[in-house]
């Protein structure tokens, strides 16, 4: 927590409600693949998995994936996921250097 941060004020209510609005969001738009999405922004769904374990959710990795995709991991990634491109892997690469070493 950054003491100076604005957003450490927001309620944690409110928080909660926005994060499970854009989880759900993600799981409605998988056209938006998690390769794309690190490209774009350093993070994807499995990111998300990891941090709500980081959080203290007590399920494990599989779980805490299931629970952001809206099922299984494997199941989402044969439904879902395409193969990535050497341009996405690339553009991955390029938009996790600007993460400063946290995702």
């Amino acid at each position: 927590m950054n003491q100076n941060d604005p957003l450490d004020t927001l309620d944690d209510g409110v928080a909660a409600e926005a994060f499970r609005r854009l989880v759900r969001h993600l799981r409605n738009r998988h056209d938006a693949q998690n390769i794309d999405l690190m490209g774009l922004s350093g993070f994807c769904r499995n990111c998300l998995s990891d941090w709500i374990r980081d959080a203290g959710y007590e399920g494990d990795k599989r779980e805490a994936r299931a629970l952001i995709h809206g099922m299984d991991f494997g199941e989402w990634k044969d439904k879902y996921q395409t193969e990535a491109t050497p341009e996405q892997l690339a553009r991955m690469e390029e938009s996790l250097k600007k993460n400063g070493g946290t995702h």
